[in-house]
């Protein structure tokens, strides 16, 4: 019996925007597949857009944010491969088909993602070398920077009754927390090929809001301290010296800025430790 696909779309006001994700989820070689797209309480008219094309569309009251969205999509998804789309960006034809072929041949995958092609606008960028693509045992490179793109990711369904869900208290890098969760336990499967496209330098996507370090830090921290009997000396040493150093550099912009309200969380957030509290020099 073949796998079956969910793909899940989150969205919220991209209807200028969706068509083009959900007909490069239709036009994709694999056919066994059903799409689900959670429209996270949008004011736009996202429902007379979702209503041209054969999916299931769930319409959420309010904005709860990615999170929460890509949740309610994966606990109604129906198939055992669940892959993930951001509304701006788009597959490319085969990316479904070559991802179960590499499942298929690697057995110990449970997850697997692809290049990508990167857009800024219409001028397409490379990417640096920092930002490779993670492939096998990862935690080294989770904790710098997120190193797994979630539109290009396929992932069996049980990992996350393994891993747990989404955080839904990250309004923002909700992404970085999952995967270094991920990292901690299983390696990541890679295609070294470019099967999405994704577009950029939009002032609505999150990955522009400032301050995203925070929230880095609040993962980082979070994953020391939920999984601290389970690890080693070495990725507890990790995590706190990365959770340090995004902290003192986070903490001279927010001095800079005046944030004195993300100043007081994040040393709220370190006194829960009973660690020596950091400090800007």
């Amino acid at each position: 019996m073949e796998p079956h696909v969910s793909v899940i779309i989150p969205t919220y006001n991209r209807a200028h925007l969706l068509e083009r994700a959900i007909k490069s989820v239709l036009r994709q070689s694999y056919s066994s597949l059903e799409l689900i797209v959670i429209d996270d309480g949008s004011k736009d008219n996202t429902p007379r857009v979702i209503s041209k094309y054969p999916l299931r569309y769930v319409r959420l009251p309010d904005n709860r944010g990615v999170a929460f969205a890509r949740n309610r999509g994966i606990l109604k998804a129906r198939g055992n491969l669940i892959a993930f789309l951001d509304s701006d960006d788009e597959f490319l034809p085969s990316k479904i088909e070559k991802q179960i072929k590499y499942l298929e041949k690697n057995l110990w995958a449970k997850l697997v993602q692809t290049e990508e092609i990167w857009y800024k606008g219409k001028k397409r960028l490379n990417p640096k070398r920092y930002h490779a693509k993670a492939e096998g045992f990862f935690l080294e490179r989770a904790v710098k920077l997120c190193v797994v793109s979630i539109s290009t990711l396929l992932v069996k369904k049980e990992v996350f009754d393994e891993i747990g869900l989404f955080d839904e208290s990250f309004p923002v890098c909700e992404d970085y927390e999952f995967f270094l969760r991920v990292a901690l336990k299983m390696p990541m499967g890679l295609i070294k090929e470019p099967l999405v496209i994704k577009y950029g330098g939009r002032s609505d996507q999150l990955s522009q809001q400032r301050g995203l370090d925070f929230y880095r830090i609040k993962a980082l921290l979070k994953i020391y301290k939920e999984f601290s009997p389970y690890l080693s000396s070495e990725e507890k040493l990790l995590l706190l010296s990365e959770a340090k150093n995004k902290s003192k550099i986070f903490l001279k912009g927010a001095f800079k800025h005046g944030n004195l309200r993300k100043i007081f969380e994040l040393q709220k957030i370190w006194s829960n430790f009973n660690l020596q509290s950091i400090s800007v020099t």
